[in-house]
């Protein structure tokens, strides 16, 4: 059984996602055993432990930059012994020493098909909002390993969702988290931890 540790940094509805995944057995051979804030207060927190999960925060407004924050979250992830990292709104850039300590193990679920929409800035509303502004007829979300590069690990899930006439960035935002991010997160998630994730040249192969 392996340790799934999420992060968060606000509401924690895909954590949410997870969570009921889980409790209906959806989620094979890995549990959540912790979740890890960046920020103070965070309601994901509350989330985790009406289910018993243990909760830690680690605020980033109390490091200089990026990599002494990372260092600090390394040895967390070290102690807790994680085995699968999911980023679940998190909204902190790591240091490239947690992508090396945990390579293929950490992944994210972005609001957007990939490769369009996405990388640095590309987070929140302001996904929904280009994506209107485009005019394009179909969107989405990706799961997605992570690495050193933003939004550019190996695509392990994707779903589509359908945009409709009268779609704002908000009712679009809700739409695609309801249709398809607390859908794949936790379908991938359970691939990984049954290890049917294989990477063969830069992309990754459900087996």
């Amino acid at each position: 059984m392996k340790n799934i540790i999420v992060l968060v940094s606000g509401g924690g509805t895909n954590l949410q996602a997870l969570i009921d995944a889980q409790e209906r057995g959806e989620i094979k051979n890995g549990r959540i055993t912790c979740v890890i804030s960046s920020k103070e207060g965070a309601y994901a927190l509350e989330r985790a432990a009406k289910h018993g999960i243990k909760g830690i925060t680690l605020k980033r407004k109390d490091y200089p930059d990026n990599k002494a924050y990372s260092v600090d979250l390394l040895k967390i992830l070290q102690a807790e012994k994680a085995d699968v990292i999911v980023y679940a709104g998190f909204m902190t850039i790591l240091d490239e020493c947690i992508c090396n300590a945990y390579p293929y193990k950490m992944v994210n679920v972005h609001p957007a098909l990939i490769p369009s929409f996405c990388g640095k800035g590309f987070y929140g509303l302001r996904v929904h909002d280009e994506v209107l502004k485009r005019g394009v007829k179909v969107t989405g979300a990706t799961v997605h390993f992570v690495t050193d590069e933003c939004d550019g690990g190996p695509i392990i899930l994707q779903k589509a969702v359908e945009i409709k006439n009268d779609d704002t960035p908000e009712t679009l935002q809700r739409r695609v988290m309801e249709e398809a991010e607390w859908k794949i997160l936790p379908q991938a998630v359970s691939l990984l931890c049954e290890d049917r994730i294989q990477i063969k040249d830069g992309r990754a192969y459900t087996i």
